[in-house]
């Protein structure tokens, strides 16, 4: 049977790039058919990077069959999988966040977590040798990955194994680091086709912090401006996508990916309180909260929370 490689919901360029790199790597090195699968809409910077290397778009589902063998990329979080993930035959686990528990397996599997920004720089140390038999597509997925989840190399979970196969994987490809991040970037800025509901799921994860159930949206943009002049409606919006969603409140940060810091939308005394426990910081009276060097959700925002 075909093993299925996807990511978590809501994906975005790693948990779009990752799935097609593993299923490459399980079907034409391995010799075992494998299709990588999203669970959702690609946001808008993974469906360039699909494009720009032409690489195919993976069909879209929203559960797994009883039994069905799957591997696991950029997430071990059952909140950000299918409802019925335990039920299908996990083969295997690949990630680089933190392990969050309730994911059963039907025996031994392999798990491979480290501590490094992407989960495509995982696979090129795993795949190894092998990876010389990659399509050129292939390692741009990969490339596009690394310079995704770094953003450029700004965010704090870049380490250095991150940087130096992100940048022999471009010398390869003959790819300028700086203007290719540019155009990633760009891509991803471009929000303007998007609901106020649609942005808020666009790059979300679900967290439980002290009792409470938030929707942690970030949008990273080189046009802060952009996003942020629909504060307005993307507050209003903000209750129904959290009802709609099991959530107490969402939180939104709008990442400012070239100034390298962050504003969080601050509707209501709950996230006010959230803010100031969670960045020793005063919120004050408005509705925006600039917070200087915060830009990653996985190592500065999530360990921070407080309610």
């Amino acid at each position: 049977m075909t093993t299925l490689v996807f990511g978590h919901k809501s994906p975005d360029t790693d948990s779009t790039g990752s799935p097609l790199i593993w299923a490459w790597y399980l079907t034409e090195v391995k010799g075992a058919p494998a299709e990588a699968v999203l669970l959702g809409e690609p946001n808008t910077e993974a469906a360039f990077v699909l494009d720009r290397w032409d690489l195919p778009k993976p069909r879209i589902i929203d559960a797994v069959e009883a039994g069905q063998p799957v591997v696991i990329v950029d997430t071990n979080n059952p909140a950000e999988l299918p409802d019925a993930i335990n039920d299908a035959d996990i083969q295997a686990i690949i990630d680089h966040h933190k392990l969050v528990g309730g994911l059963e397996t039907k025996g031994p599997i392999d798990i491979r977590i480290e501590p490094l920004a992407c989960t495509a720089t995982i696979m090129h140390k795993m795949i190894g040798a092998d990876l010389a038999q990659a399509p050129t597509n292939i390692k741009g997925a990969m490339l596009s990955c690394i310079l995704s989840d770094t953003l450029e190399f700004r965010s704090p979970t870049t380490t250095q194994e991150d940087r130096a196969i992100a940048e022999a994987l471009a010398n390869d490809l003959e790819i300028d680091i700086p203007a290719y991040a540019a155009e990633m970037f760009a891509a991803k800025s471009d929000v303007s086709s998007f609901s106020d509901a649609e942005l808020l799921r666009m790059d979300s994860k679900t967290y439980e912090v002290g009792g409470k159930t938030f929707r942690v949206s970030v949008l990273e943009t080189t046009s802060p401006a952009t996003v942020l002049s629909r504060k307005d409606s993307l507050m209003e919006t903000m209750p129904k996508v959290a009802t709609e969603d099991g959530a107490d409140q969402v939180l939104l940060f709008v990442i400012d990916i070239l100034n390298e810091e962050a504003t969080l939308l601050v509707p209501n005394d709950l996230v006010k309180s959230v803010a100031e426990k969670s960045f020793s910081t005063v919120a004050g009276e408005g509705d925006l909260l600039v917070l200087p060097g915060v830009v990653s959700r996985k190592k500065q925002i999530i360990p921070n929370l407080a309610v």
